[in-house]
């Protein structure tokens, strides 16, 4: 928690930044992301070079990770 992620999920080359928060303090407009939520959860405890599967209710995907500061 208080991470900042960069991610790309994977087939697209979109990369995405957030920052990993107290549910408290979410909002995902503002590129801050939920410890509790499914990607928040999956990205907590991995570094650049990652592969991470997200179980979102979609379904789920994967996401690399890029960077973590």
């Amino acid at each position: 928690v208080g991470s900042t992620v960069e991610i790309v999920e994977e087939g697209t080359e979109q990369k995405e930044k957030y920052t990993i928060v107290g549910a408290a303090e979410a909002s995902p407009s503002d590129g801050k992301i939920s410890n509790e939520s499914p990607l928040g959860k999956a990205l907590l405890n991995h570094k650049a070079g990652d592969k991470v599967q997200v179980d979102a209710p979609v379904g789920p995907f994967f996401v690399k990770v890029l960077k973590v500061s």
